[in-house]
């Protein structure tokens, strides 16, 4: 696989910086999972059935040992496997990384083979590197929540961990850069990644709009301010679908798929600024003739004319999806303890040889005797004397 021979250490916690590291994993990376005796906190983030599926689908792929980073002798151990490992994947303010004792320039020194990526929420350097964060605080201070919902609305906060999974592909995009240039240099990198970052990048031309003309362009629900028609429209069976045309070619194959083609010189709808003036108009057309029909109808035929145009679906839904299932979307896991679980294919689609979840994440220390005695080297009694003190 793409990443075979390649030794990834996490120390990361919680859900967000411990993906990049099952990135690598899902492409035949090893990858160790390095928890605090206790146990990574998210392993207590259980559903009503008891279950920590969160866990259980962040650390796939991983092989999990226990070890105090706190303690000397945690680091000390830490510092072996680093100086076999290619990358190390972090998730810790500055704060924590320097209680630690793993600062950048510390493991630069020490580990010069390292690539070394560490996401949190608002980076490592300037005044907040020392506050806790999340992927939702990324939300809230880079203006996506104040966009998100209608005019009428609280700003809204994305259902699911959407500056999370932003960073965390910055993170992998992080990793991979530096793994290209060690192959040429022979020398690791850092990359400081914070998940605002993307969400800045995400909101680029709003923001550069909104500064240029001095205004916010405040909630407009599921409509742009920028494009229309793009909206969600229910049909008659009490579906839903969404839609999205903004070109003067693709509306005029919409008023043509409704039977108004007198609509397409109405000076309301002609140029894209004047169907985002009277969207309000736009809309009604539109949502009238949507709302006779039932849901595969609308779709089938929005296809056939060529405008871009679906199902909305629910999380249930989308495995019944007959384009997904074709595409291999998804992939079905055996665990021990849960059961069978269907999960997201391994991304990206790798046509010759894609990636695979071989196994659910695993119960706390479950590898310590395979990574600390096999791969490391440590003897019986160095490892009994090291779980005897607590540090395993």
């Amino acid at each position: 696989m793409a990443f075979t021979g390649l030794t990834v250490i996490d120390i990361a916690t919680l859900a967000a910086a411990p993906q990049i590291a099952a990135f690598f994993g899902d492409f035949g990376a090893r990858v160790i999972k390095v928890e605090p005796p206790r146990g990574d906190p998210l392993r207590r983030l259980v559903d009503a059935s008891g279950v920590a599926l969160q866990w259980k689908i962040v650390n796939r792929n991983k092989e999990c040992v226990s070890l105090d980073l706190t303690r000397p002798a945690g680091r000390a151990v830490l510092d072996r496997m680093l100086a076999r490992a290619d990358v190390l994947v972090c998730g810790h303010t500055a704060e924590r990384l320097r209680r630690f004792g793993l600062e950048v320039e510390s493991l630069r020194e020490r580990f010069a083979q390292l690539v070394i990526v560490n996401l949190t929420a608002y980076g490592t350097t300037g005044p907040w590197a020392d506050r806790p964060g999340s992927g939702t605080l990324a939300e809230a201070m880079t203006g996506l929540a104040a966009l998100t919902g209608p005019s009428d609305a609280p700003p809204g906060l994305s259902p699911v961990g959407l500056g999370d999974t932003l960073g965390v592909m910055q993170g992998i995009i992080a990793a991979l850069v530096g793994l290209y240039s060690r192959s040429t240099s022979e020398e690791g990198e850092a990359f400081d990644v914070a998940m605002y970052e993307p969400l800045l990048a995400l909101l680029s031309g709003r923001i550069a709009a909104a500064n240029r003309h001095g205004a916010d362009p405040g909630r407009h629900g599921n409509r742009l301010s920028t494009m229309a028609p793009r909206n969600t429209y229910a049909t008659a069976d009490g579906q839903w679908v969404a839609l999205t045309a903004g070109t003067d070619g693709l509306v005029r194959r919409v008023f043509t798929l409704l039977g108004r083609p007198e609509l397409i010189d109405d000076p309301r709808f002609s140029t894209n600024g004047a169907r985002v003036e009277n969207v309000e108009a736009l809309d009604e057309v539109i949502g009238a003739w949507i709302a006779g029909r039932e849901c595969t109808q609308v779709v089938d035929e929005f296809a056939e004319a060529g405008v871009s145009l679906c199902a909305v679906d629910g999380p249930l839904g989308v495995t019944e999806n007959p384009h997904f299932g074709a595409r291999a979307s998804f992939t079905r896991v055996e665990d021990p303890e849960i059961g069978p679980l269907v999960l997201t294919a391994p991304l990206p689609r790798r046509i010759e040889a894609p990636g695979e979840i071989r196994h659910l994440a695993r119960a706390l220390g479950e590898d310590n005797d395979a990574i600390y005695g096999d791969w490391l080297g440590l003897s019986r009694d160095e490892r009994a004397s090291l779980a005897a003190n607590g540090i395993i």
